[in-house]
């Protein structure tokens, strides 16, 4: 069945409870009220600080988008862009689109106006909804997209150029629209995190939506009782399929709009949450946050708190150590995926499985994995190869590339570009990026492997190694240092710190940066090759 049936089921079974709340902490005012006496207070002056939908008002709010734009002409198979930060509307917009029959083309709120147009032009989108964030940047491309016929804008003031999504949605009917969807219809198109050039277009199945509820709602056990904060961005398959589990469950989610380690426990404290998704980094501001006094857990109210996962990137095994500590009670679990995979879940850890931390896991439910060579053949145990996953999740294709489909879809097995090994246990470890290897002197070195050693080192906040040129050796490893705040460091402690390492896989320069991340967590590394390919390196530790 399609998606939406689920959407449909909860409005019928739940249709009082609360499906989703919005915080939104930008709003903030009187800091010693709860969100919801500020929501009281504050709601005829700033907007809401904490708004709520029931299952019902979800599925109506679905059903009205839908029929609005049947009546402006979309068809089964058309597109439809969502350009929107994380909101109460992002979620009933989505599923509007999909009872329409359209695609849902979520765009990364990132992206520039040139991005932004590549993406239109690529998905052959015929509508876009935006938030007031992007007036600007749409206003600068509109004329240079003539094949979006419609542009709906989310929110107050809307600029003359564009339709208001409230003022005509508003009035439509909330009846189930007269669309006929299977399994096997095209439901979104993703677009990949774009860490090694230009976005790809991922086209994706209801099927394979489906099938990511129900590996998520296997592997976390979310129940009605549960409520899962959502922090990441909604456009990306990593969120958004940790929140199906929610659905399928019938359960109520909180949608965060911030990262700061007050707000996401303030949150967690106030709505009761049980189940959170964090990335590396909120994960360690969160820690650094307690460490330094900034945040006191007897604050709160976590004991509810149930389980604490990561995914989108590796897990430093020091970090975990750490969260323990201070969450000894906590349910952990790391989630392996891709948006080519429709997200988190094709390999995952098992919260059975801490003692194992520092793996990615074993595969998922209904999930193969392998670890091939360059030939794809499977290689022997404990041997660094190409990780290839095979599963109901996996995407149709790049939408509108046969060749780049074909060089990663081989006979069901999707080629995840990611190098692994599997141990003895049957868990895999990820060591790094294919195209990110760095082969110095003939010897091949794993950034990750370094990284996670590096973060190791009680000052380190962040870390990234990237290969730059060298005249004898091909490639040299560089570390970019990002030290926690109120820490000084120095070369020589790291380069002391890294003699432990075997010689060739310590880095040759020490570089002391800020470490950029996307939204979805992972390193910038595109960003720091050409940063310091260029030459332009401050703090440079020549050899060591």
């Amino acid at each position: 069945m399609p998606i939406t049936n689920f959407l449909i089921r909860n409005s019928e079974l739940y249709g009082d409870e609360i499906s989703l709340i919005e915080i939104n902490p930008e709003l903030r005012g009187k800091r010693n009220l709860s969100w919801k006496e500020f929501a009281l207070v504050e709601a005829g002056a700033n907007g809401y600080y904490r708004k709520e939908m029931t299952w019902a008002e979800f599925n109506r709010r679905a059903n009205k988008f839908a029929n609005l734009i049947l009546e402006r002409g979309i068809k089964k198979g058309d597109k439809v862009a969502i350009l929107l930060m994380n909101c109460i509307e992002w979620l009933p917009i989505y599923f509007g689109i999909l009872k329409s029959g359209a695609l849902a083309v979520p765009l990364n709120y990132r992206y520039t106006a040139e991005e932004i147009k590549y993406c239109l032009q690529l998905a052959d989108v015929s509508m876009l909804v935006f938030g007031e964030e992007f007036i600007d940047r749409i206003e600068a491309i509109r004329n240079e997209i003539p094949d979006v016929k419609t542009l709906f804008y989310v929110g107050p003031n809307c600029p003359e150029f564009a339709e208001s999504y409230d003022k005509f949605a508003s009035v439509c009917p909330c009846t189930e629209p007269n669309v006929s969807i299977s399994d096997e219809d095209d439901a979104a198109i993703y677009f990949s995190s774009g860490t090694t050039g230009f976005p790809k277009a991922i086209l994706h199945s209801h099927a394979s939506l489906v099938s990511s509820c129900i590996t998520e709602q296997k592997h976390h056990g979310q129940t009605r009782e549960d409520n899962f904060l959502c922090i990441p961005p909604l456009y990306h398959t990593g969120a958004k399929m940790h929140w199906f589990g929610s659905l399928l469950a019938g359960s109520k989610a909180v949608l965060l709009r911030g990262v700061s380690p007050e707000w996401i426990l303030r949150t967690i404290s106030e709505e009761k949450v049980t189940i959170v998704w964090l990335l590396v980094p909120w994960a360690q501001d969160i820690l650094d946050a307690i460490e330094s006094g900034e945040v006191k857990l007897e604050d709160y109210n976590l004991e509810q708190w149930r389980l604490m996962h990561i995914g989108a990137q590796p897990v430093p095994p020091s970090l975990i150590k750490r969260w323990k500590e201070y969450f000894p009670n906590h349910l952990y679990d790391t989630n392996y995926g891709l948006s080519e995979s429709i997200g988190p879940g094709c390999v995952h850890l098992g919260v059975e499985n801490i003692h194992k931390v520092g793996a990615i896991g074993k595969p998922g439910y209904g999930w193969e994995a392998c670890i091939v060579d360059d030939n794809g053949i499977p290689v022997p145990q404990g041997q660094i190869g190409e990780l290839v996953v095979r599963g109901p999740g996996v995407m149709k294709c790049y939408y509108k590339n046969p060749e780049a489909t074909a060089s990663v879809l081989k006979n069901g097995w999707l080629f995840t570009g990611d190098m692994a090994y599997m141990d003895e246990d049957g868990f895999i470890y990820l060591v790094d990026r294919k195209k990110d290897v760095i082969i110095t002197g003939g010897e091949n070195i794993y950034p990750v492997q370094i990284e996670d050693f590096l973060r190791g080192y009680h000052k380190i906040k962040d870390a990234a190694v990237i290969g730059l040129p060298h005249k004898r050796l091909g490639e040299i490893a560089a570390a970019i240092i990002e030290v926690k705040p109120g820490y000084e460091c120095t070369e020589e402690e790291i380069m002391e710190f890294c003699s432990s390492l075997p010689r060739y896989k310590r880095p040759r320069k020490i570089i002391f940066d800020k470490v950029p991340r996307n939204p979805t967590g992972k390193i910038e590394k595109p960003k720091l090759r050409e940063k310091y390919h260029a030459g332009n390196i401050v703090k440079v530790q020549t050899e060591l």
